[in-house]
């Protein structure tokens, strides 16, 4: 791993985080904390966490230009309550299926598994009851090499 790769680059490109989310998403349906938030998801939903996960890594830009950008995903998470016990299951599933699938590589699964932390974070806060709705969003959050 260098630090002229993009961390997108690093981890293997779209395909190894199409099989990182499949992993995840088999883990979740079967996890009874998580379960009820996840079980109305379609492969669509699957389709575009791929696609986030590849554009904050520093690859193609395709949930900015097809699926609504930073904003969608503040939008979709509004509202669902995540608890925090909820949130912090769903990020340890998600270490441990990059621990099974990205590049064994220390610096990688530590900057991924940072960025995990911060953005379930987020969205767990934007999921509140009582929070606004929000009108308005920076650009997608890039994770570069930390």
């Amino acid at each position: 791993m260098t630090e002229q790769q993009t961390m997108y680059e690093a981890i293997g490109g779209s395909k190894v985080l199409d099989e990182l989310v499949e992993v995840f998403y088999a883990k979740v349906l079967d996890d009874p904390l998580l379960k009820p938030l996840f079980e109305n998801f379609t492969r669509t939903h699957l389709e575009h966490v791929s696609v986030w996960l590849a554009e904050v890594f520093g690859g193609p830009a395709g949930f900015t230009e097809e699926l609504g950008g930073h904003l969608h995903i503040l939008q979709a998470h509004h509202g669902l309550g995540i608890s925090e016990e909820q949130r912090a299951r769903w990020a340890e599933l998600m270490k441990e299926s990059a621990r099974e699938v990205l590049p064994a590589d220390e610096r990688l699964q530590d900057s991924f598994g940072r960025y995990i932390d911060w953005g379930t974070a987020i969205a767990r806060d934007v999921s509140q009851p009582g929070e606004a709705y929000p009108e308005s969003a920076g650009d997608v959050p890039r994770r570069h090499w930390q």
